[in-house]
């Protein structure tokens, strides 16, 4: 009896397959023993398929972060108010991302960021990519809407704060911060920063 070919994978279907194959081998191995053959192989597929996409390892793996983070998006609460969307959104973020972070991290200590050439904050923006975009703009427009928070006289930074100090806490611990964590961020940190006075 002949075997049935196999069905040849083009473009996206393609690059997906091996981004897919990349992340479980980063899962698996880590960062220092990932090659372009182990993902070729993992993926069914031929190192220069790789290669006429991704010109090295670095870009491979930078592509594969972006790639699950796409994968897996976090939901965009709507609590009705600032305070619970930003703790729901939060408490997502750091319960969807510990492993990611965890990968990327473990990845930029053992190569990426000296093979890649580039510095700390390039490494860490493409691999774990803007986490207070698109949702955490959502929030505050809808807080500013809803009259909680004037988003004119807030600076960028002080926005940014929440997401700055869990995207720490999840580089440093390596695991989601607790709920008395982010309860404080929100309540002790930000919310006297933004409320608008009587």
């Amino acid at each position: 009896m002949e075997e049935p070919t196999r069905r040849r994978r083009h473009g996206k279907e393609l690059e997906s397959s091996v981004l897919t194959a990349a992340w479980e081998e980063l899962v698996e191995t880590g960062y220092a023993r990932l090659t372009m053959g182990s993902v070729a192989i993992r993926a069914r597929t031929s190192e220069a398929v790789l290669y006429r996409r991704w010109p090295n390892k670095d870009q491979l793996v930078l592509a594969t972060f972006e790639h699950q983070r796409r994968a897996n998006p976090v939901a965009d609460p709507d609590t009705g108010a600032l305070r619970g969307d930003l703790l729901a959104y939060l408490t997502a973020v750091s319960e969807a991302r510990a492993a990611f972070f965890a990968i990327a991290a473990a990845a930029a200590f053992s190569g990426l960021l000296a093979d890649s050439g580039l510095t700390p904050a390039q490494v860490r923006e493409k691999t774990m990519g803007d986490q207070r975009l698109p949702h955490g703009r959502a929030i505050y427009r809808r807080a500013h809407e809803r009259g909680e928070i004037d988003m004119n006289r807030i600076s960028a930074a002080v926005l940014d704060m929440p997401f700055d100090l869990v995207r720490h806490d999840l580089l440093m611990d390596l695991e989601p911060p607790d709920p008395a964590r982010l309860r404080s961020i929100v309540d002790d940190l930000f919310l006297p920063l933004v409320r608008k006075q009587p």
